[in-house]
């Protein structure tokens, strides 16, 4: 399908090297894929249905926690002044592993999280996960109503929390009862109605000193239950996805093969990587940070740093000071860093890539990223549904392709539907299905929400999409956010690109306006960069001058900041129709 028309050239453009690519897709995965080799597949049942999945993964977390902890010595995770070592880290996870037992946590109860990114936090995570229990990653964005909504829908037994968040919660606890314990760090004052985290492992300089014995002894099957993570709700009323510990394990070897193919498609061997040093700047309850992030990071015994919240000049400071590799979480992120009118007073250069998830990107920041760091861009497509990677797209493939987030990786399938469900053929737009081992067990408790999206393995996303012949996917829109002005179809990421391709747009949002005899027509909210300028006229004969004129915004609104977004980056389009 014809997306719009061609877009003038940027004054910036990445050329393709010569002899790019080097190994097709398919050549790439069946040298990967050998058996034999690292990334070797094999079939499995799952929940009854044969399924590919990496031979080679972790069995569970229990497994990648025992692996974590031969990397020893080296800083698992940087906070501010605290500097905690893989060994340290294992000693609480242990620990704390032991007092969970201790008060009768069992395999299948339910351990809520709800903190900002502590180097507590994957102690609390891996302490519940490696006794087979479910943790339970609380929004720590959330109000303490929607908090309590978490814990009573998960049946929490118990709850490791921050200091802020206890505040919102402790007027709740009474409605919460299945909620026995709660354990809370870094409060501010003394609280005689829980027990602090310190109390059971001390400060994380006393990490270090902990017993140095074994996880508790708990036997665990890859497609036990591990986690729920929450839908991020922006229409309705989150759902729980129920996750296993072979969804999360998955990731680690889909990120490798990603780096992997990308080495072959420049005509390079792979290799091993060393560890590196990444700055995790999304919270740890979003999928993306957690599962499809920190799980590969601690298998292959990366330094993982984390602030207090996001400032972009601290950031560029960590950066520099830290020889930061590896960054991102969410476009917005990424914009935010190349904007900033201090960004060439420090020193960039240990930037290798800037990755992010979460959110659709513009083409002209992909472009952006290469120009202006010279680090390689990457991104991917997953869900809560999915624990974040289903695809997979990085470095001269993203440069190649800044439209689409990438192929699917080995273990992975896709299919774009009709509204009944019958395949597309390529290049058409549908409904984007997908299935493979990082596909989470269904809605905990929603059992018709279950039946409904999930069908035979295969996951109905809502995602609008295609497919390109190499197998390439390009998201076009949300189901729900599709426009439809007088009977055509406007998919708002299209237009949305468009503006983000002007030069004063570093934000945009396009969203439906109702009309009497056309349905609805399409309407744009933009942020500019700083110090640019453009009025409503010319953003229109901009995009005018790129797609068909059904297209074009009827009305344009100028926002002062970024466009107002959940946690884990996504615009909230539900709250920008007040605007106009």
């Amino acid at each position: 399908m014809d997306t719009g028309a061609a877009v003038e050239s940027a004054p910036w453009e990445w050329q393709p090297p010569e002899n790019w690519p080097c190994m097709s897709l398919a050549e790439v995965e069946a040298t990967l894929c050998a058996r034999g080799m690292p990334f070797e597949m094999e079939a499995v049942q799952i929940r009854g249905v044969s399924t590919r999945v990496w031979k080679n993964a972790p069995a569970n977390l229990r497994v990648l926690a025992d692996h974590a902890r031969t990397h020893g010595s080296r800083l698992i995770t940087i906070y501010e002044d605290e500097r905690i070592t893989y060994e340290a880290w294992f000693r609480a996870v242990g620990r704390l592993a032991e007092d969970f037992r201790a008060r009768g946590i069992a395999k299948g109860d339910r351990i809520a999280l709800a903190m900002r990114n502590l180097p507590e936090w994957p102690v609390a995570f891996f302490a519940a996960t490696t006794i087979g229990a479910i943790a339970v990653p609380l929004n720590a964005w959330w109000t303490g109503e929607e908090l309590q909504f978490g814990l009573e829908n998960s049946g929490a037994k118990l709850l490791v929390c921050d200091g802020e968040r206890w505040e919102r919660i402790a007027p709740h606890r009474a409605a919460c009862p299945a909620l026995d314990h709660v354990v809370v760090t870094r409060m501010d004052e003394a609280d005689a109605s829980v027990e602090r985290l310190e109390d059971i492992i001390g400060l994380s300089q006393d990490w270090p000193n902990l017993p140095a014995g074994a996880l508790p002894d708990v036997a665990i099957a890859p497609d036990d239950p591990a986690t729920i993570f929450y839908t991020s709700g922006t229409t309705g009323q989150p759902k729980g996805a129920l996750g296993s510990h072979r969804n999360l394990t998955t990731n680690i070897l889909s990120s490798a093969y990603a780096a992997a193919r990308t080495m072959l498609r420049r005509g390079e061997e792979p290799a091993p990587a060393g560890p590196k040093v990444g700055l995790t700047v999304i919270p740890l309850f979003h999928v993306t940070a957690c599962s499809a992030s920190l799980m590969g990071q601690l298998f292959a015994g990366h330094t993982v740093i984390y602030m207090h919240r996001w400032d972009t000049v601290k950031a560029f400071e960590l950066i520099e000071r830290e020889r930061v590799n590896l960054t991102g979480g969410v476009p917005t992120i990424a914009w935010q860093m190349l904007e900033h009118p201090d960004r060439d007073r420090y020193d960039l250069s240990s930037l290798e890539s800037i990755a992010y998830g979460g959110a659709p990107a513009a083409p002209e920041l992909v472009r952006k990223i290469r120009e202006v760091f010279g680090a390689m861009p990457g991104n991917g497509w997953g869900m809560t549904e999915t624990m974040a990677t289903v695809t997979s797209h990085t470095a001269e493939d993203y440069l190649n392709r800044p439209d689409s987030c990438g192929p699917p990786v080995p273990v992975s399938d896709l299919r774009i539907t009709d509204e009944r469900g019958h395949e597309l053929p390529t290049g058409k737009v549908g409904e984007l299905w997908a299935r493979g081992p990082q596909i989470v067990m269904g809605y905990w408790q929603r059992p018709d929400a279950t039946a409904e999206t999930f069908v035979d393995g295969w996951v109905r996303t809502g995602d609008l999409a295609r497919l390109d012949e190499e197998g390439f996917c390009y998201i076009v829109d949300r189901a729900k956010d599709m426009i439809i002005r007088g009977g055509e179809n406007i998919y708002s990421s299209e237009v949305e690109n468009v503006l983000y391709d002007h030069p004063a747009v570093t934000d945009a949002a396009i969203i439906g306006l109702p009309h009497r005899t056309l349905g609805e027509e399409p309407a744009a909210l933009v942020h500019l960069a700083p110090g640019m300028e453009a009025t409503e006229r010319e953003l229109q004969d901009w995009v005018a001058a790129r797609l068909a004129k059904f297209k074009v915004p009827v009305r344009i609104v100028f926002a002062e900041d970024t466009l107002p977004r959940n946690a884990n980056g996504k615009i909230l389009k539900k709250d920008l129709g007040a605007l106009f």
